[in-house]
């Protein structure tokens, strides 16, 4: 099987397979020959996660979008459509933007709406929960993160991802409790979880649901 090695200053060996391919993080004075063994030991965990990022890596690949397909909106499906002028945005039940965009022009229209829409949409909730939560946080900013989709500085910084935007507003309220929660507990204790389920009872059905949602942007090549 083939993967890249790196070594480093580490105790233990660890695969990880992303991006079609295999990657093997070993101790620096680890045999080469303990380094295989381990690895024919995952041979059957390497090949399942092998096949899985492969496919991942070719949904990513076959993304594409185009003037009347359907983007996600706060759980709902809404058209892209062409619009005169040189304006990008959201209104009429609509993502506009100006015709004759290539495919690419429109993933990242469509991206710089959903920014826009998160900055807006995510802060208002955050304020709103802050005052029922009785805290309040520094600043809410809004980032391009892949795979984190808010997190909370020591400072009392909260940060989201602008893909939160595609949840429904369920699973969007859940993102936002639990960062708010985190500016009580800075940890994932018994006590911060109380804390995110006193405001949020179901929490853990809504978790369930935006790890669904991180599966299915897995296939999905925003930019």
């Amino acid at each position: 099987m083939e993967y890249t090695l790196k070594r480093s200053n580490r105790k233990t060996v660890a695969i990880y397979v992303r991006n079609g391919g295999v990657e093997v993080r070993a101790p620096l004075k680890m045999p080469v020959r303990d380094i295989e063994k381990f690895v024919a030991s995952k041979k059957e965990w390497i090949a399942g996660n092998l096949a899985k990022s492969q496919e991942r890596l070719a949904q990513q690949e076959a993304f594409s979008k185009d003037y009347g397909d359907m983007v996600t909106y706060r759980g709902v499906e809404y058209p892209i459509v062409a619009r005169a002028g040189n304006r990008v945005g959201f209104g009429d039940e609509a993502f506009f933007m100006p015709p004759g965009f290539s495919t690419d022009e429109i993933i990242a229209a469509c991206v710089q709406i959903y920014r826009l829409l998160a900055k807006r949409d995510l802060t208002l909730r955050t304020l709103d929960f802050a005052k029922k939560m009785g805290c309040l946080p520094c600043a809410v900013k809004i980032n391009g993160a892949k795979s984190r989709w808010g997190s909370c500085s020591g400072k009392g910084s909260i940060n989201f991802s602008w893909r939160l935007v595609i949840a429904d507003d369920d699973v969007i309220d859940y993102v936002v409790v639990h960062e708010l929660a985190h500016l009580s507990e800075l940890n994932h204790s018994d006590r911060f979880w109380g804390i995110v389920e006193g405001v949020l009872p179901d929490f853990r059905e809504r978790k369930a649901r935006l790890k669904g949602l991180q599966v299915r942007l897995g296939g999905e090549n925003w930019t």
